[in-house]
């Protein structure tokens, strides 16, 4: 068995809350395209059966969410003909699309009977406007190279065709790995096993999940045995592919790459070159990202054959954002930040609410924090154990109302079921990680509600928000009903040692990253106010503290995985070992 366990996956499917979903009010545009798709060889060879047992059971559909306690006007957005682009195309999209029917029902003769009594099961009827113009020219073999923003239903685009093509070549557990789906983190690598797992439970091809911080024993086990649909993270799958000798990948027939531009942006740049380089190249690519960026554009050239298929269905849209999401942002000087934040807390017990923080030490501060002082929170951060991370995301899947304190690591992918709000407590680096954590709300035509929290120096960063079609409402508060908490909280930092340790960690690692702001026109931390900062930390006076931008452990980590394993010089200098007594024999004894 894969490292995640059965139990945590059928666990997560009970708490998935779908809603069946009604079919897109505006007819897709159609543009010319080219429709000579690319024929699949027929296999010589037919591959036998075998049995794998893996079946799991359905979640169950429940009752929607009660309703927000504010109610905020609609942000109507103008809606436009979205259109599909492909370079030198020239014929209808019809003959590509075929049927013009928008339920997966329409998809009988070209899905077998199996997959489409596992997506009714999981509660879709129809498709969203992602799966519409990719399901069908993916079951043709063709390269695609899609641009959906979060939320869109690009899971099941993929996986619906992957799915069918493991089918139709009769693929056994004896022929290796014939999909490998590549994830940026473990969050959405164990959330898109959970998907094919509800999707296979009618097939029997095997499949399994290798990623960081899993047992890599149990994953060469597992590959050795035959893995026919495999999720990984970069990292992992890499160091498989390079020292597993039993890891059968020369028999892949498609390799489908998810949240590319995530992927790139956390330094995986160099491991995905390799990776592509060790794959065969007779195969099917998939590459889906949510925005295109020149390191996107790059890895699209050398993975994908020439002239993919490009789908794009928002790239006519008013707005950035999905419909249903109401986006506000406050201005709070920095030592009202953590008050304001109390306040609302404590105001929003019964909701689900994810707030994000630039660090992992703010994370744990305010989680401990907010904890001590009797508000329940649960946090996810990068260097926590995956046992621990692991535990938590099902735990605040399976809440109806539930707090979850978070750095960017949740803010891609991930479909957590029915989020209230989104809280930007620190603000993110550019508009695009904007769209990116306000999209775990309002997802698949739910609706839900994101606040922004701005220093009065920041306000030049709606200017950005603007331009990347972003609409913000703004919301005001009244300092003088916030609690008068801040005597009390200075009072606890100077009691309780650990609380203090871990709020001058959070202090130090929020002005790091507030240093290393990629937009330093609007975020210059030159420009804080040292004293006023500290006090939203507990502090009446600023502590000490180094400003070192790669003083802290996960920025070294990035660095060294951006360097592809080659030491720094600096680095390489520190790990020289000269032995004191010039090699001669050392009597000293050591006494603690």
């Amino acid at each position: 068995m894969p490292v995640v366990r059965d139990k945590s996956i059928r666990k997560l499917k009970m708490l998935k809350k779908r809603k069946k979903r009604k079919p897109n009010e505006e007819s897709a545009a159609t543009n010319e395209v080219d429709t000579q798709a690319v024929e699949n060889q027929e296999k010589e060879e037919q591959l036998g059966k075998e049995e794998v047992t893996d079946h799991h059971t359905c979640g169950e559909e429940t009752e929607a969410k009660e309703k927000m306690v504010e109610e905020i006007d609609d942000c109507s957005s103008v809606k436009k003909k979205r259109k599909i682009k492909e370079e030198g195309s020239e014929t209808q999209l019809e003959s590509v699309l075929g049927d013009n029917s928008k339920s997966f029902s329409s998809l009988a003769g070209l899905v077998s009977d199996k997959t489409l009594k596992a997506i009714e099961e999981m509660g879709f009827t129809d498709m969203m406007e992602i799966q519409y113009k990719s399901i069908r020219p993916l079951l043709e073999g063709r390269d695609l190279l899609g641009a959906a923003r979060t939320g869109s239903g690009k899971t099941l685009a993929f996986l619906v065709p992957a799915v069918e093509l493991l089918y139709k070549l009769n693929f056994l557990p004896r022929n290796g790995t014939g999909i490998i789906i590549i994830s940026p983190t473990r969050e959405l690598s164990l959330q898109t096993y959970g998907v094919v797992t509800e999707l296979l439970q009618y097939h029997n091809h095997s499949h399994g999940i290798i990623m960081g911080g899993a047992n890599r024993r149990v994953e060469v086990e597992r590959l050795e045995k035959g893995v026919n649909l495999l999720v990984a993270t970069p990292g992992r799958l890499l160091d498989h592919l390079q020292n597993t000798k039993g890891f059968v990948y020369q028999n892949l027939q498609c390799l489908i790459i998810d949240e590319a531009d995530r992927i790139l942006e956390i330094g995986f740049e160099e491991e995905m070159k390799q990776i592509i380089k060790i794959l065969p190249k007779k195969r099917q690519t998939v590459l889906f990202s949510a925005t295109q960026t020149k390191k996107t554009e790059d890895l699209a050239r050398v993975s994908l054959k020439k002239a993919p298929l490009y789908v794009g269905v928002d790239d006519d849209k008013m707005t950035s954002t999905v419909e249903g999401l109401e986006q506000g942002y406050v201005v709070c000087p920095s030592e009202k930040r953590f008050l304001l934040l109390f306040a609302f807390l404590k105001r929003n017990l019964d909701k689900k609410v994810m707030v994000f923080f630039s660090s992992c030490n703010s994370v744990k501060f305010h989680s401990e924090l907010l904890n001590y002082i009797d508000i329940p929170v649960l946090d996810i951060y990068g260097r926590q154990k995956q046992q621990k991370r692991t535990s938590t995301f099902f735990e605040f899947c399976q809440s109806e109302k539930c707090i979850l304190l978070c750095t960017d690591v949740a803010a891609r992918g991930l479909d957590i079921p029915e989020v209230d709000w989104i809280i930007q407590y620190d603000p993110p680096d550019d508009p695009k990680e904007y769209i990116h954590r306000v999209g775990r709300t309002a997802r698949a035509g739910a609706r839900g509600k994101a606040l922004l929290f701005l220093l009065p120096e920041e306000l030049s960063f709606l200017c950005y928000l603007k331009q990347a079609k972003v609409p913000l409402n703004e919301y005001e508060f009244a300092p003088g009903k916030l609690s008068n908490i801040q005597t009390q909280l200075e009072h606890l930092m100077e009691k309780n040692y650990y609380l203090h340790k871990s709020a001058r960690d959070g202090y130090r690692s929020y002005l790091q990253a507030y240093a290393s702001h990629s937009l330093k026109s609007v975020f210059n931390v030159e420009q804080l106010d040292l004293q006023r900062v500290a006090k939203g930390f507990g502090f009446s006076v600023p502590p000490s503290v180094s400003l070192k931008i790669h003083s802290s452990k996960g920025a070294a980590k990035l660095a060294k995985r951006r360097n592809y394993g080659r030491e720094t010089d600096y680095l390489a200098k520190r790990k020289k070992f000269t032995k004191p007594t010039g090699g001669k024999k050392d009597n000293r004894q050591m006494v603690r």
